[in-house]
């Protein structure tokens, strides 16, 4: 594991260069796939060099367990005690960000909510979520942009469609993705009765734009007029066009 984060942080460490190289400054489309590739490694990094350092920290500890007098193996055994869980979570952390990547994972999220069971109540509980999910969007710093909804009641969505645009946007939201519920008293309910609603919540990582060329040499084209009794427009002016790639 720790070969695999050495080569990452030099790795690194030969981007970091190269984005202080003038002639790759230069080339703006070059720059932002390294900017973005580093970015992409940035965690391993930081979190190999934490693994590293706890793990000299906890090593000088158990030396002074070892070998120091009273006071030096009080604090010695202090300090095992406190680093010794932490090099424990670094070392999963690690290992969770040495997995292999999805490569929709650095794209923009399509994220749909659709109230569920529960009437008005899962229409609220859509548009908790959406509030939820905004409020989230504005701490990690990203751009959400709502691109379709369907109001219900008052304040509730029966749908809604929103874009959120920022690093990693798909990979941290990807798991959002399923049936949510919620048990609690409704604001409709007049007698405080506890009702389950539920929302579901589809997450989907942004479609690249792709560029189709055709040749119009291969395609024909057939021209469809109405039939029957009906004067000039029914006969002569075109209803239907069909196109089909050969």
């Amino acid at each position: 594991m720790l070969e695999r984060v050495a080569e990452i942080e030099a790795r690194f460490e030969e981007l970091t260069a190269l984005l202080g190289d003038p002639e790759v400054a230069s080339d703006h489309r070059r720059m932002a796939e390294i900017a973005r590739e580093r970015a992409q490694l940035e965690r391993v990094v930081d979190l190999g060099r934490r693994f590293r350092d706890t793990s000299e920290a906890l090593d000088d500890a158990r030396d002074l367990l070892r070998s120091g007098d009273d006071d030096e193996r009080e604090l010695g055994r202090e300090e095992d005690e406190r680093l010794t869980p932490l090099l424990a979570a670094l070392e999963e952390d690690l290992k969770v960000a040495l997995l292999p990547r999805d490569p929709a994972d650095e794209k923009d999220a399509i994220i749909e909510i659709r109230s569920g069971a529960g009437g008005d109540e899962a229409a609220l509980f859509a548009a908790d979520l959406f509030r939820m999910y905004q409020r989230y969007t504005e701490r990690q710093g990203w751009r959400l942009e709502v691109l379709n909804t369907s109001e219900s009641g008052p304040g509730g969505y029966r749908e809604i469609t929103f874009e959120v645009s920022g690093q990693d946007a798909y990979r941290r939201m990807k798991h959002e993705s399923g049936v949510h519920r919620v048990q609690r008293v409704p604001e409709t309910e007049s007698q405080g009765r506890i009702h389950t609603s539920t929302a579901t919540v589809a997450v989907l990582p942004e479609v690249d734009e792709v560029e189709v060329d055709i040749d119009w040499g291969e395609v024909r084209t057939d021209i469809f007029h109405s039939g029957g009794a009906g004067g000039q427009n029914v006969n002569k002016v075109a209803t239907a066009v069909r196109f089909t790639h050969e």
